[in-house]
């Protein structure tokens, strides 16, 4: 048996993460929130804003990519991508490093990126100034936390696609 301080120490680890995990519960609870408002005022629904951000961030995509990159069917991603496209987000180009000249390419419009970044400049000026009370270090393990919390969403999303 451990120590009356071991005991202590693993209490109180315990109660940290409970309160990591806790806040990360706010954080998606205040995201979602922000991101219906945010495609409320751009007039987007929140999976179009999502695959919109994949396209804006990795592109460009084919949509094979991008529906395995956001866990939807193939099918579903059809809509959206009409939407994306009518509203003048998107452009769907020939992929010219295809064999199939039947493939396209997925392209954000870039044009229309000072939209996105006027609606978001409150939060992104909001997380500037949060981000000034940090010293470099900190922000490095906060960013690798983030990082890593990513992934195990990722990996978690996978796993309950498979099962």
């Amino acid at each position: 048996m451990g120590s009356t301080a071991d005991r202590a120490g693993a209490r109180r680890r315990r109660q940290l993460t409970v309160a990591v995990k806790d806040a990360l519960r706010d954080l998606n609870i205040q995201l979602s929130l922000l991101n219906r408002r945010f495609g409320g005022r751009i007039e987007l629904r929140d999976v179009d804003w999502t695959c919109l951000d994949l396209i804006n961030r990795h592109g460009p995509l084919t949509p094979t990519e991008l529906a395995r990159r956001a866990g939807l069917h193939p099918a579903t991603l059809t809509g959206i991508l009409d939407r994306l496209q009518k509203g003048g987000w998107i452009v769907r180009e020939r992929d010219p490093e295809s064999t199939d000249r039947r493939a396209v390419a997925l392209r954000g419009v870039r044009e229309r990126n000072a939209e996105l970044f006027q609606v978001f400049a409150g939060m992104n000026s909001r997380m500037d100034e949060l981000c000034d009370h940090y010293s470099e270090a900190e922000l490095e393990v906060i960013a690798d936390f983030l990082r890593r919390t990513g992934s195990a969403g990722h990996e978690s999303a996978e796993e309950l696609a498979d099962g």
